[in-house]
């Protein structure tokens, strides 16, 4: 193992020793392993320097597809008003497609982790962009609500097997020093992602005969490029190395994937659930914060359409840099500590961000979505490193999605209870609601489970990621050593110390 001055990261043997405590030592840790470690840590681009050629390549498939992954899911929150006006439905109707997307999500975690675990990174993460291409050329073709909500309850499904194997494609193979601040970038996907759905439906929504739909059409074409990007690539030397281990096992490659499933499920049962408490806090705390703000910014601030552009991509931007910096400085000042500080800075901002009327709220939103994706610019590599290296790909997703299970309804949530807040209508007999007061309250509930939940749960700073450190993969080869009475010294893994 390198030495941790040098890859700005704590061993993680005081972590693993956590297991065996009982639970007053272990919440007496909390307050202790909170103290930030201010670990050595590269500037950002030296650390961006330590990638080779090949980690470059990973990272920017799994950030473009991360990224388009984004820009599918809010192009309907983009386009809600364009949408509500078709399909003559309330904004509390047609939020329903982004309900249902989140919580169909958790289906496609499953189904493409297991898969991704199995069978490796690649054609899993190919599956997908071919589901959003079909999927996103359905959409821009409905006709009835009905067939609406069925295309986009679909691509739930498809985007739900795609930020597992990302997070894996991008930092399984990242060196130690740059994990941070490759984190903060590839979550920002998500924020450049809704960046570009808002550029491009101010030049696609209602700009033609075809109102929202070529948005949707326009969707459909860059995940042909990603595909292709991506069949020009190996598997990571991470999973490689994995797979090795178990071809070398009696049991087969399938036999072995499943006694290492068993075997990190028996073991890491509870920290399955706290990941999927966790989750469940962020994606409120994205979902909150932005799903119906462009609504808020029209309907009840009276933006002009130019107005809520500036400010959403302003916000994009703020969540960009935050996400970057925080990433990076987690390194420093520990993944956990880094989450909480956000989160706080971040409660504070929220009247600023919700009742500030004027064009002066750019500001506002600029910061507040710093610290929102600031905290999250640290998950994929906290997730990575709290996630069981058998089922890597597995828990990472399936954690995140069913977190967003959980918040699935947060729109949905916000425009029904918005409306119980009616604002005198417009000019033109437009209905008008207090969502802001709506989404101040909510975040505000959000910022202090995400803050008591982090604070309560583990953390891996430094984790390996190779076979050779993975214990759950040790224990399971070793039993299947033991179930076959063969000479453990004719194994090729060695047990970590």
């Amino acid at each position: 193992m390198a030495d941790t001055k040098e890859t700005g990261a704590q061993p993680p043997a005081h972590i693993e020793n956590e297991k065996n405590m009982s639970i007053g030592r272990y919440l007496a840790t909390r307050v202790t392993t909170l103290v930030p470690p201010m670990n050595r840590a590269p500037n950002p681009f030296k650390a961006l320097m330590l990638l080779n050629k090949q980690q470059w390549l990973f990272f920017l498939v799994a950030f473009c597809g991360w990224t388009w992954d984004a820009f599918d899911f809010f192009s309907v929150s983009i386009a809600l008003t364009s949408l509500a006006t078709y399909f003559d439905r309330p904004n509390s109707e047609i939020t329903w497609g982004i309900t249902l997307v989140l919580m169909l999500r958790s289906v496609g975690a499953i189904i493409f982790g297991i898969l991704s675990d199995r069978y490796g990174r690649k054609w899993p993460f190919v599956a997908n962009n071919v589901l959003f291409i079909v999927l996103e050329l359905g959409t821009g073709f409905c006709q009835t609500y009905k067939q609406f909500l069925a295309c986009r309850a679909l691509f739930g499904i498809a985007m739900g097997g795609l930020y597992g194997n990302v997070a894996a494609t991008a930092l399984e193979d990242c060196p130690p020093e740059a994990r941070g601040i490759v984190s903060g970038i590839l979550q920002q996907g998500y924020a450049f992602g809704y960046l570009l759905a808002t550029a491009f439906a101010r030049a696609l929504v209602d700009t033609t005969p075809h109102a929202w739909r070529p948005l949707f059409w326009f969707g459909a074409c860059p995940p042909v490029l990603f595909i292709i990007f991506r069949l020009c690539l190996p598997e990571t030397q991470a999973y490689q190395g994995r797979e090795r281990v178990r071809n070398s096992l009696a049991g087969g490659v399938a036999g072995n994937f499943l006694s290492e499933g068993k075997v990190a499920i028996k073991n890491h049962w509870l920290l399955l659930i706290y990941l999927v408490l966790l989750m469940t806090g962020f994606n409120f705390m994205s979902h909150g914060s932005q799903d119906l703000y462009p609504t808020l910014l029209e309907s009840q601030f009276g933006f002009s359409t130019n107005a809520v552009t500036v400010t959403q991509v302003v916000s994009n931007l703020g969540a960009m840099a935050g996400g970057t910096i925080c990433g990076w400085a987690s390194q420093i000042f520990g993944r956990r500590f880094s989450i909480i500080a956000m989160s706080i800075v971040g409660g504070a901002l929220l009247y600023p961000y919700t009742f500030v009327t004027s064009t002066s709220v750019m500001a506002a939103a600029f910061f507040e979505q710093f610290c929102v994706q600031g905290a999250w610019g640290v998950i994929p590599i906290h997730l990575m490193e709290l996630a069981p290296g058998p089922i890597r790909t597995f828990t990472v997703g399936s954690a995140y999605q069913l977190g967003n299970l959980v918040s699935s309804a947060s729109s949905t949530i916000e425009s029904t209870i918005g409306e119980r807040f009616p604002l005198p209508p417009t000019a033109d007999g437009t209905k008008r609601y207090n969502y802001g007061k709506v989404i101040c309250i909510l975040m505000g509930c959000v910022y202090g489970y995400t803050i008591l939940v982090t604070f309560l749960g583990p953390e891996r700073l430094g984790r390996q990621f190779d076979a050779e450190h993975d214990t759950d993969l040790n224990e399971a080869a070793a039993s299947r050593f033991a179930s076959d009475k063969m000479d453990p010294e004719k194994g090729t893994v060695q047990h970590a110390e």
